[in-house]
């Protein structure tokens, strides 16, 4: 027997359960299902938080744990792009053979290294660990190389390494840099026709967090009475709105709670207001809102109607989102009707209203920053989807309301094959017909084009990118 085999083997070392961090697993599961149900971060995170903040003992949330874990959600779908080029330089596979509950564990850990100021050691051993619990120990050893390799540049060093130069290909260099999919990118280029200092700064605007906006709904709630709540100030443009310094938690407010004021960008509200106060010529009495789901504009198109006497009839196809229409008029201190009806096979008579809105479902890449993971759902084919569906929908509205009355035309989308195209087409076979100058409609507003209609912008009103024209029946 050699001197070495007689020396006494080193004790294993004792398993360690990996310690849960009930933040992180909870920005995983949330990850998990919008990957999985295709759902929506702004709908899946806050019943996971509004649980959390429920719990007993150590996994109860307080305030920073639910601005942390928000943070992590949204701030790694939104740099997903971005965050997938880095990790493909740090595997030896193509990224579609790393499953997709590992790439989720990396793309958080990416993001702890490269978008927040946690230290490096407590991102990688943070996500390690959430790998143990939710992979297991054998794949964590492979979150932890790949993060190790991450850790050893900051975002502007691995932007130079895989982000192709600009002056070779623009639209890919932006699209990694700014995380955005290239044919986004080529599209909202188009739709500003600008230059490259107009683009970047709209794709980074996109991925920054929006302000919580709400709106006071008129003769439920005032203005002054949300600038009461901590944190609130002014609205920039709508006489409705109010906004929520960061952390303002809008479930807070009582007015909210009781439905006299609600959540609405401020671009929503620019475009309900500008219908509301576009001139008429004869009555107005009757308003319509024609895609009404899930009830933000009905709310506010309600009570301005209900101030003059007037009354409106919200319609949305989907029963679900018709029901969402009527609580968010409940209370209404004027007269409306909610039904759930096609806008495109409508069961109301022609000519029946003075005011018509059709906010029409689009791609909505005007709301980018709210729903981030949207911008790698949609695909350039869903612009052929949506076309037919947003012309027979104008093309309701026109037929909708009565000569001398006004249609408002919306989408929450700047693309351009959603907005000026469609209307340019349905115009083109509606001569009785003519165009209004919205900008008016929206005073004090900036920076509004050359008109008739208006393209708000993220990076430059600082609302979601919201289109709107305003059309006349002239006979």
């Amino acid at each position: 027997m050699t001197e070495q085999s007689r020396r006494p083997r080193k004790p294993a070392k004792p398993y360690r359960r990996p310690q849960k961090d009930p933040v992180r697993i909870l920005a995983f599961e949330a990850l998990r299902a919008v990957d999985e149900r295709d759902a929506y971060a702004n709908l899946v995170l806050p019943p996971l938080l509004r649980k959390a903040r429920e719990k007993e003992g150590p996994e109860k949330f307080d305030a920073r744990d639910a601005a942390l874990a928000t943070e992590l959600v949204y701030g790694t779908l939104r740099r997903q792009g971005t965050y997938d080029a880095v990790i493909a330089a740090c595997v030896d596979r193509p990224l579609r053979e790393v499953d997709p509950p590992v790439l989720d564990v990396l793309s958080l850990g990416v993001h702890q290294l490269l978008g927040t100021r946690i230290p490096t050691h407590a991102a990688v051993s943070a996500s390690v660990e959430l790998a143990r619990v939710v992979l297991g120990d054998g794949r964590a050893k492979f979150v932890n190389a790949v993060l190790r390799k991450v850790a050893q540049d900051d975002l502007d060093g691995w932007l130079a390494k895989v982000a192709p130069p600009y002056d070779e290909d623009p639209e890919d260099h932006l699209a990694v840099v700014h995380s955005h999919p290239r044919w986004v990118v080529s599209a909202l280029w188009d739709s500003l026709g600008g230059g490259r200092a107009g683009i970047e700064d709209l794709l980074e605007a996109d991925n920054e967090r929006p302000e919580v906006t709400l709106v006071a709904r008129p003769g439920r709630a005032t203005v002054e009475e949300l600038l009461r709540e901590e944190a609130a100030v002014p609205g920039r443009w709508s006489p409705y709105a109010v906004r929520l310094a960061e952390g303002g938690e809008p479930g807070a407010v009582e007015a909210v709670r009781e439905g006299r004021a609600g959540v609405q960008d401020e671009g929503s509200q620019l475009v309900a207001l500008a219908l509301a106060n576009a001139p008429v010529e004869g009555s107005d009495a009757l308003w319509l809102d024609g895609c009404a789901g899930p009830g933000g504009k009905a709310a506010l198109l309600a009570a301005l109607a209900a101030e003059r006497g007037a009354t409106l009839l919200a319609s949305e196809k989907q029963p679900h989102r018709a029901g969402l229409v009527a609580k968010a008029l409940a209370g209404n201190p004027g007269p409306y009707q909610v039904i759930a009806a096609d806008g495109t096979r409508p069961p109301w008579r022609p000519g029946t209203f003075d005011r018509v809105l059709m906010d029409v479902p689009c791609t909505g890449l005007g709301a980018l920053r709210r729903r981030p993971e949207a911008r790698w759902r949609r695909r350039p084919e869903d612009l052929e989807n949506f076309a037919p569906l947003q012309r027979a929908l104008l093309r309701t509205a026109l037929d909708s309301v009565r000569v001398g009355g006004i249609v408002g035309y919306a989408t929450c989308s700047p693309h351009l094959a959603e907005t000026r195209a469609v209307v340019a087409d349905i115009l083109k076979h509606h001569p009785d017909t003519e165009l209004v100058d919205a900008r008016p409609l929206l005073p004090g507003v900036p920076a509004l084009g050359d008109g008739p209609d208006v393209q708000l912008w993220p990076h430059v009103h600082g609302t979601d990118a919201m289109y709107l024209a305003l059309i006349r029946r002239t006979g």
